[in-house]
């Protein structure tokens, strides 16, 4: 008797939950026998996928997570088991209590880049209709902040990256500045090799010679918190050679002068002695880079966490300019994300100056629009609020109760004994995490929340590319899901409605929230992202916003469809207006009968398409052009000295992620990646008296790191460098320093004063 085989178990699409290219995966199992399954059809990663993603099933498992609430008992000064009506209660309590004594401003609220778009935007709105606190700021400040202020000072809107990545093998060259690709987002290094494959030249800046740099025509490595100067030095170098692309300067920019007079001051030889960089290695880079026919800058970390990041990076941005490598096809600026939706995550309101869709917080008119959406008083809704450090540092004095989310600062944020100690000091914490993180650990209560793979959401990846990541399993019966929390808490804290817990509603708000902004997400649906692979916003409705009218907001600026275009945030040098590109293929969008290069005609009511390239017509600033800013080089808020001679750079490896709250707790990439060290070179190796593995000690003006040293000639030999994934004695970032960029508010994670000493063993 011969029997069918049975069905293969059902293949369920779905996304990476680690960084921001947000790779495809197909999820296969149940319970805690998940497997990933390799997705072909997904663009961005095509099948490929590294050890984070493939094991990334493993933190579902019951042994490493939390799978019910916990409240510390008064009687035990322990975190012990309790249910969630008591969980949810003992929250609601806290944040009431302090909240009446002390003031709405009290009450803080710390989101992260790895919560969905439904959620962040559910955590804004919670902060400010539920508490009534403008303290609200997230993790993804310490992500990408200094490109988004450069952004949008030079072209009026920030979009990570203005085009998809699979144009960027077939650019002429790339010069990749601070970003190790290869360790931090290793599927997107095919890009590189197929821009080598395709004639392409790359350009890497970096102080070490890390796996990327290897794949590099030409690696730079300037002394850390020197980029600035290096970028001035390559724009000096394009002017006295002629190379600047004057018709694009003269009909698409603006403030070229005063740059170009800023760049001037750093002649080759004064470059080369503040960054150790050869004049003859800058003049090989203004080489390659000028003898493309396009070309392309991609920063990151690297020159962003600096306080100065958004200078360096606006000094990287006037390259791009000056040379005509931006607006237009297989050219521009952009930058790599690093949280897994670190881009969506600051777009739609859990930012401090931020509410949903890019509007700025303290612009009536988008004020309006959202407590519309929200049917609250505009007047009601609190103004900005401190940035993410200094929401930290104001703990347990101003701000006396925290609701944290999605974040583990105790070995994420600089000054992290310091910060811990602020943490400490709070009269009530509550933290929802899928672990019990070093923070969670210090909290009164930690309240079980669902991970990726067993719960619906959107994320935005750094192409600003909109994907749906879909529910695979069935959560524990102890976990809820985030939107579930914030629902919960709302109604003990006398708002029944407004907080759904269905993500497509919250999503479908969302929508009307966002729309006419400049991250417009009202064209875009669940429907259209399962059919699509994801939609790049902006993407308004076909016929106006998602709620059917004009918006409050809107202004008569043509869009790529040749519409009014809506308003968007203000940046630093005024209000800034969306004049962005839809459509086209891999060569460009195509010629449009209305004259100008951008989405083709379509009948009316048609879907948008959304936008994959921005600013091939016109940039997203009020007069439609890209804005030079002039900058110059400084010095690191804390340069080395006699007492601290070296300088400390810090960064990920490959089977880490973040402050590994969920990378440590898979023994695959512990067995790959067992624990922190400190990258030395031998020169510095011998001065200090160390062999390699023998343990050393970082100190700095704030703390005292102990880890194995790991003595290799691919550093500078007056550079130290720490991954900053582990608590305890090699912490990383106990050493760093918390000085802000005054624009970004980015702390100085990338360089500050250290010694190096012997330490036992």
């Amino acid at each position: 008797m011969s029997h069918a085989p049975a069905p293969a178990p059902a293949l369920v699409p779905t996304h990476c939950p680690y960084c921001s290219l947000q790779c495809g995966m197909n999820l296969r199992g149940s319970g805690e026998t998940v497997e990933v399954v390799e997705r072909d059809d997904f663009p961005v990663n095509r099948g490929a996928l590294c050890g984070k993603g493939r094991t990334a099933p493993a933190v579902l498992s019951s042994r490493v997570r939390l799978t019910g609430p916990l409240v510390r008992r008064p009687a035990t000064g322990r975190l012990e088991p309790a249910t969630w009506e008591e969980a949810l209660r003992v929250t609601a309590d806290g944040l009431r209590r302090t909240r009446a004594r002390h003031g709405a401003d009290a009450v803080g609220v710390f989101g992260g880049g790895g919560l969905t778009n439904e959620k962040a935007y559910a955590l804004g709105k919670f902060a400010r209709v539920v508490l009534g606190t403008s303290q609200i700021d997230y993790n993804g400040r310490f992500c990408m902040s200094s490109a988004a202020a450069a952004h949008n000072k030079a072209f009026g809107l920030d979009r990570g990256l203005p085009f998809p990545l699979e144009d960027v093998p077939r650019t002429g060259c790339v010069v990749l500045v601070g970003s190790n690709l290869a360790e931090t987002m290793p599927p997107a290094l095919r890009y590189l090799t197929e821009l080598k494959d395709n004639g392409g030249r790359l350009i890497v800046v970096d102080p070490r010679r890390t796996r990327t740099a290897e794949q590099a025509d030409l690696h730079l490595a300037p002394r850390p918190g020197t980029d600035l100067a290096l970028a001035l030095g390559l724009l000096h170098l394009v002017v006295a050679q002629g190379r600047t692309d004057e018709e694009f300067i003269r009909e698409r920019t603006t403030g070229w002068e005063d740059a170009r007079a800023a760049a001037m001051a750093h002649w080759p030889e004064l470059v080369e002695r503040i960054t150790g960089v050869g004049v003859p290695l800058l003049r090989s880079a203004v080489d390659l880079f000028c003898d493309a026919p396009n070309a392309m800058v991609l920063t990151a970390r690297g020159p962003e966490q600096h306080s100065k990041g958004t200078d360096t990076v606006g000094a990287w941005i006037n390259l791009a300019l000056a040379t005509g490598n931006a607006g237009r096809p297989l050219a521009g600026y952009g930058c790599l994300t690093g949280q897994g939706n670190g881009q969506g995550g600051r777009e739609h309101g859990q930012k401090a100056d931020q509410l949903p869709g890019y509007r700025r917080l303290d612009d009536p008119a988008a004020r309006a629009h959202v407590a519309g959406v929200w049917g609250v008083d505009p007047d009601s809704l609190p103004g900005p609020g401190r940035s993410a450090y200094e929401l930290l540092d104001a703990l347990g004095g101003d701000v006396r109760a925290l609701l944290l989310m999605g974040s583990n600062p105790v070995v994420s944020a600089p000054r992290a004994a310091h910060v811990e100690e602020r943490i400490r000091s709070l009269d009530f914490l509550a933290v929802a995490d899928v672990v019990l993180s070093e923070t969670a650990e210090l909290a009164d209560v930690v309240l079980p929340v669902t991970q990726w793979a067993e719960e619906t959401g959107t994320t935005t990846n750094l192409e600003g590319r909109v994907l749906l990541r879909r529910r695979a399993l069935t959560p524990p019966p102890g976990v809820r899901s985030d939107l579930e929390v914030m629902h919960g808490l709302a109604g003990l804290l006398g708002h029944e409605k407004g907080f759904p817990t269905d993500p497509e509603e919250v999503f479908g708000e969302l929508r009307r929230a966002s729309s006419g902004g400049h991250a417009d997400y009202a064209g875009i649906s669940y429907r259209r992202l399962e059919d699509e692979q994801g939609v790049f916003w902006p993407c308004p409705e076909a016929d106006g916003p998602a709620d059917g009218t004009n918006g409050p907001d809107q202004d008569t600026v043509r869009t790529a469809d040749g519409t009014n275009g809506p308003e968007g945030p203000e940046g630093p040098e005024g209000p800034g207006r969306c004049s962005v590109e839809a459509g086209g293929g891999p060569d460009g969008p195509a010629e449009s009968p209305r004259g100008h290069t951008g989405e083709p005609d379509r009948p009316a009511g048609n879907p948008h398409p959304g936008t994959p390239r921005l600013f091939l017509d016109r940039f997203a600033t009020p007069d439609g052009r890209a804005r030079f800013v002039p900058v110059v080089h400084r010095e690191a808020a804390e340069p080395t000295d006699a007492e601290y001679p070296v300088v400390l750079t810090t960064g990920r490896v490959v089977a880490q992620y973040q402050s590994g709250a969920q990378t440590r707790r898979v023994d695959e990439l512990n067995a790959a990646a067992p624990g922190p060290f400190v990258e030395l070179h031998p020169q510095l190796a011998a001065r200090v008296g160390v062999s390699d593995g023998e343990p050393v000690a970082v100190v700095s003006r704030r703390g005292r790191a102990v880890a194995p040293a790991r003595v290799s000639e691919a550093i500078r030999p007056d550079t130290v460098f720490m991954p900053f994934h582990w608590p305890g004695a090699g912490r990383a970032n106990t050493l760093t320093n918390p000085a802000l960029d005054p624009t970004s508010r980015m702390p100085e994670f990338k360089v500050c004063a250290v010694r190096l000493e012997r330490a036992a063993g």
